[in-house]
């Protein structure tokens, strides 16, 4: 999952640096992703993983970091 989620991140977020060679654990909004491209990571995320984020985790602190982004993915997968 992680590798889909930086790879996601790689084509929609714009960031300055490569999401494959940051920690999964990186704060990406200093790494250069915006809130603009936020919103396109999540509908990619939401595509690829066939889910939908609630309006509860719509907060920076869900798209912060990949391991975040994974943990929120993984609760809404099984819920």
């Amino acid at each position: 999952m992680l590798d889909t989620i930086r790879g996601i991140l790689a084509s929609h977020g714009r960031m300055a640096v490569d999401p494959h060679a940051v920690s999964s654990g990186d704060d990406l909004y200093k790494l250069g992703l915006t809130s603009h491209a936020t919103v396109n990571v999540m509908l990619a995320l939401e595509d690829e993983f066939d889910i939908e984020f609630p309006d509860p985790v719509l907060k920076r602190s869900t798209f912060a970091t990949v391991d975040s982004i994974a943990e929120v993915i993984g609760s809404l997968a099984n819920a």
